[in-house]
């Protein structure tokens, strides 16, 4: 990274007007617009002085010029952005998402949220999550992505990292053994990506699986397979769980002794329909125009599958009635917390007294092979009313002699296989599946199909992307910035005014016993074990629905190798974590347009920084307003100024802040803070002469802070103004910024309060 320890800067002047700023307008926009140009020519200075040599007794470490593709891209897109110190008097009234003309009116149009009490109020809650499905593009837009749905500056986080997976992907094949596993995951998402192949198979592939399963009723050719047989087969081969569903994972409730061990644990399905509560009667039902939606469905995707319409109804009639009486028992999560259902220890062998129906030791065994299991190991289960309850249903419908013939049970375990293999079939199939998603009053996500297809290569590959995501991301120089992040943020915190005296020792000792790192297990990471893991996956580039079933394969066996596993690495994870003594900062934060190894140490800083700085606060202080009174008191400080300075663009006075709007403005503040002194600290580990001065400096890192933050900012949604105000805020107290800022408009004189 390629900046230098700045020369200390003399005392800030007296404040001067906005006037000051608007007379110098010119000057400011030639700075901005030159930043390309500023890095590019630092890269090159230093470049040349790694040749020549720098100041004697100087130890130096040259960074790498500005010249990599990502480098320049950060360059261009922060010469083409708005200069947040132009007008700064306008800049933090303003909406990210306005553009040129418009930029003049968009503080008048905040100001008037804001009275309206519209701005920054979305308080989202967990669990209001809809159901949601995935619109595909393909036709629309050839698999690239949508300018207009997609656009590179406001793309989110997690396009930016399925981005750089889609250009690892699609890069030139590097030589290797045609044995190797990045070999076998850059032809599954080929294959992915060949709709034609994909369109020109139609229901073929369906239809010889169903056949490799002994048939089905539905056809008329049904070899009668065993119930037992055919479900440990479904869970083991194609992670698909028709009756209930498995997982693994700890048992919160266990002593500290034995808080690592690892359970098998069951739940109640995920249906394919809707089920609602009825809490007078303590019950699940279903509507009947949803039933009617799930019926229509599965009419249209049987004769997709070229079943005759003479029995078409019949099938699928009883399918819809054996899915209503397996929601009979289902609950809520509120419900079974309330009725203390969740993790209800039993060993196997009374589970299958519970549950005689279903083979259980035979079912998990297949599962979790090679991990042994017996019917003296316990098990969690979460709603063990519902299993007894499905136990009994599925004996009175093996037992009912009027349908010995017609197969219901298996019927049902081959429909529920092909709702998970939907996604591998053709357009044909997407769309019964968008228009049921349509009718249930599901969300649809519109994606290109490269995206959808590097979803899908993460489920099987993930050990391979997260290999291959490793190489581009600068390893050492990610853990020396998280190494910063987190000492500035301790030392922070430390200054932080607690409650009290012992609380306050309790929560530093806490921060100061917890490790961050970057979540990478060297040794699952290594290349011969990772070829290991995939030695008996085949994969071809033209047939996507075989290699899709692998990859239904290799997401069951990801789920034994956690009884194994400290650690689920999560590639596609954004949000650091917390695992034992540790906090897990994921590889995916370390990618463009956050951070890079050849930008300059001010746009890392000034966007990746405040980012995990944010993200380390919220996992380490949810209920910070609890603990202290800071957020309280810099957030009426700030909102105080704010108030002050946007006088004129309201007409009424706006709510006051709700909590979470205080805890926002908050943990933004502080992340700033910390970013910045982060910033300036590892700065003590460059020496040498430069080009730029500080001032030069902290204007690149305030300004990547404010491009950044006009993206995609879960934070930034609970703020009631644009996050730049705080930069302005900081201005206002501090020699920091290229000049001490006041605005004419709005005089500040006597009103500078620090925060």
């Amino acid at each position: 990274m390629i900046d230098n320890q700045p020369p200390s800067q003399p005392e800030s002047a007296q404040l001067k007007p906005c006037r000051w700023w608007r007379s110098r307008r010119i000057l400011l926009a030639l700075v901005c617009s030159s930043l390309v140009y500023v890095l590019l020519g630092l890269g090159l200075f230093y470049y040349a002085r790694s040749k020549t040599g720098g100041p004697p007794g100087k130890p130096r470490r040259a960074p790498p010029p500005c010249l990599s593709p990502d480098c320049l891209k950060a360059a261009a897109r922060l010469s083409a952005a708005a200069d947040p110190f132009a007008q700064p008097c306008d800049y933090f009234l303003a909406s990210c998402r306005a553009e040129g003309p418009a930029a003049a009116t968009r503080g008048r149009q905040r100001g008037e949220e804001l009275a309206q009490g519209k701005a920054g109020l979305d308080e989202r809650a967990p669990g209001n999550e809809r159901r949601g499905g995935v619109v595909n593009l393909d036709k629309v837009t050839d698999g690239q992505p949508n300018a207009e749905t997609l656009p590179d500056r406001l793309a989110d986080k997690q396009t930016a990292l399925l981005q750089v997976l889609r250009d690892i992907l699609e890069s030139p094949d590097r030589p290797s053994s045609a044995n190797s596993a990045e070999q076998k995951v850059r032809r599954f998402y080929r294959s992915c990506m060949d709709t034609g192949t994909i369109e020109k198979a139609g229901p073929q592939p369906a239809l010889k699986l169903i056949e490799k399963l002994g048939g089905w009723a539905v056809s008329g050719k049904w070899n009668r397979t065993d119930f037992n047989v055919i479900l440990s087969l479904l869970m083991k081969e194609y992670a698909t769980f028709p009756f209930f569903s498995v997982y693994v994972g700890k048992n919160p409730n266990d002593s500290d002794s034995s808080g690592h061990r690892k359970y098998i644990q069951i739940d109640q399905p995920e249906f394919h329909i809707p089920v609602e509560w009825d809490s007078k009667k303590q019950k699940s039902t279903v509507n009947v125009p949803t039933v009617l939606q799930l019926l229509s469905f599965h009419l249209q995707l049987l004769v997709l599958l070229g079943v005759p319409s003479s029995s078409t109804n019949l099938h699928t009639g009883m399918f819809l009635q054996l899915m209503s009486e397996l929601t009979l028992a289902a609950s809520p999560l509120t419900h079974r917390l309330q009725q203390q259902l969740l993790y209800q220890r039993m060993t196997l062998k009374e589970l299958q007294a519970a549950a005689p129906d279903i083979d259980w030791l035979g079912c998990l065994r297949a599962t979790f092979h090679p991990i042994p299991v017996n019917q003296s190991d316990v098990v969690l289960l979460h709603n063990l009313p519902y299993i007894i309850h499905m136990s009994k249903t599925i004996s009175k419908w093996q037992r009912n002699p009027e349908m010995t013939g017609s197969g219901p049970l298996h019927t049902f375990m081959i429909l529920s296989l092909l709702h998970k293999v939907i996604p591998a079939l053709n357009s044909e199939f997407a769309e019964i599946q968008r228009n049921l998603s349509v009718g249930l009053g599901d969300r649809l996500d519109v994606i290109p199909h490269w995206k959808k297809c590097i979803l899908e290569t993460e489920k099987g590959f993930d050990t391979v992307l997260t290999a291959l995501l490793k190489e581009r991301v600068g390893e050492k120089e990610a853990e020396e910035f998280i190494e910063n992040i987190y000492s500035s943020l301790k030392s922070r915190l430390s200054m932080l005014k607690w409650r009290d005296e012992e609380l306050h020792s309790s929560i530093l000792n806490r921060v100061g016993s917890l490790t961050p790192r970057l979540s990478i297990n060297k040794e699952i990471l290594s290349q011969e074990k990772i070829d290991q893991q995939y030695s008996e996956v085949a994969v071809s580039e033209d047939d996507y629905f075989s290699n899709y079933l692998q990859t239904l394969s290799l997401q069951q066996k990801r789920r034994t190798k956690l009884f194994s596993q400290t650690t689920a690495l999560d590639i596609l994870s954004l949000t650091p974590s917390f695992s034992s003594e540790e906090i897990n900062v994921p590889l995916g934060m370390f990618v463009p347009p956050a951070f890079h190894p050849s930008y300059p140490r001010a746009v890392n800083y000034g966007i990746l920084g405040t980012l995990m700085a944010k993200e380390i606060l919220y996992l380490l202080l949810p209920d910070i307003q609890s603990l202290s009174e800071a957020p309280k008191k810099v957030s009426d400080c700030v909102w105080a100024h704010y108030l002050h300075l946007t006088k004129s663009a309201r007409r009424t006075d706006p709510p006051p802040l709700t909590p979470a709007q205080q805890q926002a403005i908050w943990v933004q503040h502080t992340a700033l803070h910390v970013a910045l002194q982060a910033y300036e600290q590892s700065l003590l580990k460059y020496h040498g002469d430069t080009s730029l001065s500080s001032l030069s400096y902290t204007h690149l890192f305030l300004a990547s802070f404010a491009q950044n933050n006009c993206n995609s900012d879960p934070v930034k949604e609970r703020l009631p103004f644009e996050p730049f105000f705080l930069v302005t805020v900081i201005c206002m107290n501090s020699d920091l910024c290229p000049q001490p800022m006041t605005c004419s408009h709005n005089s500040h004189k006597g009103f500078l309060q620090k925060c």
